[in-house]
């Protein structure tokens, strides 16, 4: 411990003392230990309350993992190092972790300094969970009751859709396997939000306003598109731009606008990518718009062709390859000579909306076409910032690159290219069971498209097997009917096609998120 750490933790202890013989709360003395230190030492509310309480990081991080074991979930991953960072304000709690030191610590989020109700919908003030306070807490005191009192005056519309969001996601902390509905009342809640992040945009009196961690959890997300079920994910995500978008309703300094809108296109870009993958094409669209005006008031040609790009994506994997093909080529003009990852990934959607196009009968002039937008493509791709290279949300990646490549390939009927590109992106994909189970569909189109259907359907109905219930959305499952009937035209009673249709058709769990 610095000289710095002790004097913050002798002060706090002198605090303490004189509270617990006053008869205070300690979040009472929480409260006073902040106010006493926060000027000379920056103490953060969340160390407050640890303070107040007189233990270690270590007793903590034991009482959040008691209550994962209660709950009946696996151990959790947070540690020292990371409360640390919490206790500092370089990085913030997810919900699940804020849920829990609210729990410890028996207060609402607003006292740890986090705006927002925490995801289970109801307080924690509750009987100690640490030693010391082991009856029932007194009625609120007035100094308790002002770290709850929120500046704006609530929007009940904005609240609910919330906490239909929070239901969801309270849900899906207390389910493995099984699939969540993507419902009414959850299409409603996105629906809401993203159409009152819209109005604040439009409004000629919105001036913006960003908080670091909040640039941190954004990043935290991108990192998670690929290990996290993509509804649970989603949830976080929508629950973050809200609390953008509450930010920026209110008059902020102008210097930080630009922060404030970025933070805005990138959260509804990944919302619009999130719904690809659960099929929704409609409000994936919806998203990628609202992302257009947020990118759009930032002046960053990156930011703004980054948004174009993904949202070529919809149409891509919703049929209509032309559209796709506009969007990419818009892209690439918003991109202009700005390195950045857009300039890779336009020319792959380039490539892809033409094999589709074409199809496996593909002309050579087609076919040389395409090549060389991939060659482009790589081209831009070894010219990006080396962050960009590793970012697979708001980046592009070499993975994603070989992926796209054999998927090219396999559509324009470059059977022999295709397989060893899709053996190397297999081979780099080992993290991300949707793609995974993407290229191994382009394999068994491969085999197919060669003349081998018994080893097409055999790639094909492992690939189905190996993704879970929360995977199988409609993004799977189009173009795995769409290879059951090209297997079909060749050979409607080939070996091993009711194992594949019983794969790609087995029934799913379904889970209603949204219910009170």
């Amino acid at each position: 411990m610095t000289g710095r750490q002790h004097r913050e933790t002798e002060i706090a202890r002198q605090v303490r003392a004189r509270g617990l013989a006053a008869g205070r709360t300690s979040a009472q003395i929480a409260d006073e230990i902040h106010e006493a230190c926060t000027t000379q030492f920056s103490t953060t509310r969340i160390k407050a309350h640890r303070l107040s309480h007189g233990i270690a990081l270590a007793d903590v991080i034991e009482q959040v993992r008691a209550l994962f074991e209660r709950d009946k979930k696996p151990m959790p991953g947070i540690g020292e190092t990371l409360l640390s960072a919490y206790e500092s304000g370089l990085k913030r709690p997810g919900p699940e972790y804020l849920h829990y030191l609210c729990t410890v610590y028996r207060v609402e989020p607003a006292a740890l300094g986090y705006d927002g109700p925490c995801i289970c919908g109801h307080g924690h003030r509750m009987p100690a969970l640490l030693g010391g306070e082991a009856k029932e807490r007194a009625p609120l005191l007035p100094m308790e009751r002002e770290l709850v009192i929120h500046p704006m005056p609530p929007d009940p519309d904005a609240q609910e859709d919330e906490n239909i969001l929070r239901r969801m996601l309270l849900n899906l902390l207390n389910v493995d396997t099984s699939l969540a509905e993507l419902d009414g009342p959850v299409l409603g809640a996105c629906e809401g939000i993203r159409r009152r992040m819209d109005e604040t945009l439009v409004s000629a009196t919105v001036s913006a306003a960003m908080l670091d961690q909040w640039e941190e959890a954004t990043s935290s997300f991108g990192r998670q598109y690929t290990t996290t079920a993509p509804l649970r994910l989603l949830c976080d995500v929508l629950l973050e731009l809200s609390a953008v978008r509450a930010a920026m309703a209110r008059r902020q300094p102008t210097d930080l606008a630009e922060r404030l809108c970025r933070m805005a296109a990138q959260l509804a870009g990944l919302s619009g990518m999130i719904l690809i993958n659960l099929g929704d094409h409609r409000l994936a669209r919806a998203f990628f718009r609202t992302g257009r005006t947020a990118a759009d008031e930032t002046g960053d040609r990156a930011l703004r062709a980054w948004v174009c790009a993904r949202e070529s994506l919809v149409p891509l994997y919703f049929g209509d390859a032309r559209e796709a093909l506009h969007l990419a080529k818009k892209s690439r003009d918003l991109a202009g000579s700005t390195p950045c990852p857009a300039q890779a990934m336009a020319p792959v959607v380039e490539a892809r909306a033409l094999a589709m196009m074409s199809g496996a009968d593909s002309k050579k002039e087609v076919v040389d076409q395409a090549k060389r937008a991939l060659a482009r493509a790589r081209n831009a791709f070894s010219h990006m910032r080396e962050e960009d290279q590793e970012d697979v949300a708001f980046g592009y990646t070499e993975k994603q690159l070989y992926f796209y490549q054999g998927d090219v390939l396999t559509k324009l009927g470059q059977t022999i290219e295709a397989e060893v590109v899709l053996d190397q992106a297999l081979t780099k994909y080992e993290d991300h069971i949707v793609d995974q189970t993407l290229i191994r569909l382009d394999q068994a189109q491969c085999r197919l498209i060669d003349g081998d259907v018994k080893e097409a359907l055999a790639i094909g109905t492992k690939a189905l097997l190996l993704v879970g219930d929360e995977y199988l959305t409609d993004f799977i499952v189009r173009p795995a009917l769409a290879l059951e009937q090209m297997i079909t035209a060749q050979d409607a009673n080939a070996p091993g096609l009711p194992e594949y249709r019983a794969a790609l058709r087995r029934p799913k769990t379904l889970m209603k998120g949204a219910g009170a």
